[in-house]
Formats: structure tokens, sequence, C-alpha cells
């Protein structure tokens, strides 16, 4: 029976993961952390299930042993990172947080014997990389802090898997839009909040240009994919850090028109912002998945109609609710 850990549990993926991790016949206890509190409204919610919580500041290497060795953790999910824009405005504190912090949860897990999962993302890829199709094994010059910590990260998990026989295993996730988590700082953020807004106010004001093409994710893919990827038989893998994931790709006035094949009213303006519309054009137009997909099989579940659908039912659902208890 596994006994999990996941740092910052209270962001965009680890509030889903949690959850779904919980649910796993084969998983004994989950520990969610973040260096935010939890509010005891949120304990036993939606969000993360009922189950143990600490508080846990990743850059703390001391306090990563104390609760690893206090639950008997076998497994991490190491989420807790700054992403791309919040990272450009501060890069000395992303450095710390992003591979700092990751030094630090190999370490720990280099003494107590744990998996840990890392999520780098396609911000690992720079100009120079191939736009269309991008390769699983390809060159990685990123222009963004944001990207150089997840390179390192990528090399840092590989060295202390060969070095040391740590089973680390990761993902490069594209944009991932989710209904329960609003925006974290994300520079495909956008299509999150796009979603929000259409709700809300049938109106949404784009930072990026309308033609900027990237791929993205569905949560509930992203989630099984970070699951799935933790559990594949590991003579199979030929790559461990990381694998180019990919579920569907489009550009914002697309996921416009999309949205307008279910809210007709919904308009869309665009006031670009220059360092996301950067950091947006230093990245692959679409990555191929071929790896993820014959080492263990990787295989999403929802393009961007069923995406679309599911997630304005469930912002319509969730922003009701939210409307009602105010008034309450």
């Amino acid at each position: 029976m596994k006994r999990i850990l996941v740092t910052g549990a209270l962001g965009q993926i680890g509030s889903e993961l949690v959850a779904a991790l919980r649910r796993r016949p084969e998983v004994e206890l989950v520990v969610a952390s973040d260096i935010k509190m939890m509010r005891r409204s949120a304990e036993g919610g939606a969000d993360t299930g009922v189950g143990a919580f600490e508080y846990l500041d990743c850059t703390n290497q001391r306090r990563i042993e104390q609760v690893v060795t206090k639950h008997c953790i076998d497994t991490i999910y190491h989420l807790a990172a700054l992403l791309s824009a919040v990272a450009e405005e501060r890069p000395q504190v992303a450095w710390d947080v992003n591979l700092g912090g990751l030094y630090r949860v190999l370490e720990v897990a280099r003494q107590n014997r744990c998996a840990v999962f890392f999520p780098s993302s396609i911000g690992v890829f720079g100009p120079g990389t191939p736009r269309d199709q991008t390769p699983q094994d390809t060159i990685q010059r990123p222009t963004t802090m944001y990207g150089v910590t997840k390179v390192a990260g990528e090399l840092v998990c590989d060295y202390y898997h060969f070095r040391f026989g740590i089973d680390t295993r990761g993902l490069r996730f594209p944009g991932i839009i989710s209904h329960v988590a609003v925006p974290g700082g994300g520079t495909t953020d956008y299509a999150v909040e796009m979603f929000y807004n259409a709700v809300r106010n049938r109106r949404y004001t784009c930072f990026l240009e309308p033609d900027t093409r990237l791929d993205m994710m569905y949560m509930p893919d992203s989630i099984k994919a970070a699951i799935e990827v933790m559990e594949a038989d590991a003579e199979r893998l030929v790559h461990r850090n990381a694998f180019n994931v990919t579920a569907m790709n489009f550009t914002p006035q697309e996921l416009a028109t999309e949205i307008r094949e279910h809210v007709p009213n919904f308009r869309i303006e665009y006031q670009v912002d220059p360092v996301r519309q950067a950091i947006a054009d230093s990245w692959p137009h679409s990555i191929e998945d071929s790896a993820a997909r014959s080492e263990w099989d990787w295989d999403p579940e929802h393009d961007l109609a069923s995406m679309t659908r599911d997630m304005l039912e469930n912002l319509e659902r969730k922003l009701r609710v939210a409307v009602r208890e105010q008034g309450d």
C-alpha cells in the first residue's frame, strides 16, 4: 500500500490530484502539504478529500524530512513551484523555490528511498526548438527562468535516478485547464480565465494574440497522466524525466469559437501583455507525445469539444452555488 506526500497540494494540479489519489484502492495514505494553510472549511471538502495536511515549505529540507519520516512516505508528488509569468516577475525566488525545493525533495527521497514525480512543462523548450510537433528528444534552450528551472529539474531528476537509483519520473505538461482551481499565474491561464468570463459576463479580454497556438490538456487527463506514469512498468521506460504529453491544440480565437457553440453572445477582445506573449512565442506551437504513448500507453480522453462542454457545465453550477451562498 502506497503512502504519498503531495507538495503544493493547494495549487492547480495538487487540489485535484490529492482527491484522485485518495480514491485509489492501492493508496493507504495521502498527505497534502503546502506553504499556504488549508482553511478549515476546505478540510475534507471536494478539493482534497478527508486526510492529513501538513504545512510545508519545500525550501526547508529539515521540515520535508520531518513530514516524510512522520508519515512513512514512500512516494512524493512534488508540485510546489512558481509558474511561468510569476517566475518572470520574481526570477530569484523562482530559482530558490523551483530548483532549490526540488533538490531538497530529492535529497530527502534519496535518504528515505522514495519515488518522486516531477512536473515539467513545454516551457523547457525555446526559440531554437522545432516549433511544430516538437519531438521528445530535441534541443532545450528556454528563455525564461521558469523554463530554465524545469530543464535543470529534468536533468537533476535523471541524475538522482542514475546515480542513486531513485525512481524519478516526470511529464512535460502543456497548458492545463480546470474548473476547480483558479488561475495561478501561468501563461496558458488565459484559457481558464476565458471560461470563467464566458459564464460570468459573456465577455473576455485576452492577454495573448488571437492566433497564438499552444497545446493544452483538460485537468482530468493531467491527473490521469500523473498517476499512470508513476504506475507504469519501469522495464518499459526508455525515458523518465520527462515525457511529452498533450491532448489538444488551439488558439484563443479557436477556443472562443468553440465557447460560442454554447454561449452564442460571448465576445472576446485582445489586449496583449508583452511579457506573457513573449513567453508563449518562445514555446512550441505543438508537441508530439509518441514516447508516452508507446512506453506507458498514454491516451487522453478529452478533446476541445468535450472539454469545453464539461467546463461550461461545471462552471455554471459552481458560480451559481457561489452566488447563492453570498446571498445567504
